[in-house]
């Protein structure tokens, strides 16, 4: 993969390369914020899921599950 971008609302939430994965929410941990990176993910192939329970975030990927704690999340490919 070359390499992609998706921005909503000025933020960009989702940035993929060769190397990694960068998801960004921004500060704004809405539903449509998930929206877009999962429809990015499912858009580029790139295999991850983010989802919402308890009123957290995570993000399974590669057979793994992180907790995003943070605006950031950086998963590495490969």
């Amino acid at each position: 993969i070359g390499g992609v971008s998706v921005v909503y609302h000025q933020t960009e939430v989702v940035r993929a390369n060769s190397k990694n994965i960068i998801l960004d929410t921004g500060g704004w941990f809405t539903n449509t914020t998930k929206t877009r990176m999962n429809q990015a993910s499912n858009q580029f192939n790139l295999g991850f899921k983010v989802y919402q329970k308890d009123f957290e975030w995570f993000v399974d990927y590669n057979n793994k599950t992180y907790t995003m704690k943070h605006n950031r999340l950086v998963l590495e490919r490969g």
